[in-house]
């Protein structure tokens, strides 16, 4: 039975999820939620997202919700199919690659998302949920992520990916919040050399190209 992904094309966590389907080669069905409206926020689904956020999946009857722990799930149960995308902990080395790999993940959380989200937020989801953006507000955020992003220029000038030399799912994490950025018109992710060389490459992946055509066809409506 295929997964079931329950969410939205404007959702940037919801891309996430499905790129990582898609990295690993999974099959699965999806039900788009408006959430301009807050359908996702209405009784029908409190019981399977009762913080109301997208998205979540249905795998077989058992119930997932936040993308950054679908998306362990999913390279959790799918290892050894498409992109190996958590580290290999059999090898003598695995507790040090799942320590850089979870120190990883956590930069993307704490220092790149929330001054990513507040911008994109400001510029994008204000006037699709018809509230006045605050220029003031955006640039402060940039500003914010600007510094973060200095910072990983100096990690990303000692190592190919964030957590090593082989792509995981701390890259992975980026790029729905990093394309909404160049989305937005921001230089955010082509600033610094040694992230843009890293951008280019994890967002050129062909499993982002292909789900991006659907997500520019519903974003520039």
């Amino acid at each position: 039975m295929p997964i079931t992904i329950y969410g939205s094309p404007l959702s940037p966590s919801t891309s996430l999820v499905e790129l990582v389907l898609k990295e690993l080669g999974v099959e699965y069905t999806s039900v788009t939620l408006n959430i301009l409206t807050g359908e996702n926020r209405t009784e029908k689904w409190k019981e399977v997202a009762p913080f109301g956020q997208v998205p979540w999946i249905d795998d077989d009857g058992l119930i997932i919700y936040e993308a950054r722990a679908i998306s362990r799930y999913l390279a959790t149960k799918y290892k050894g199919q498409g992109t190996q995308l958590l580290p290999d902990t059999s090898t003598p080395e695995g507790l040090k690659t799942l320590a850089k790999f979870e120190q990883a993940a956590s930069i993307e959380q704490s220092h790149f998302d929330p001054p990513a989200f507040a911008a994109i937020y400001e510029q994008i989801f204000k006037p699709m949920k018809k509230l006045t953006p605050d220029p003031a507000v955006t640039q402060e955020k940039l500003k914010v992520l600007d510094g973060k992003l200095a910072i990983y220029d100096f990690i990303l000038g000692k190592q190919k990916y964030l957590a090593g030399e082989d792509v995981t799912l701390a890259d992975l994490f980026h790029i729905p919040y990093g394309w909404q950025l160049d989305l937005a018109g921001f230089d955010s992710m082509s600033k610094h050399p040694n992230v843009a060389r890293w951008w280019k490459d994890i967002s050129s992946r062909q499993t982002w190209k292909d789900l991006n055509v659907g997500i520019i066809d519903l974003a520039t409506l």
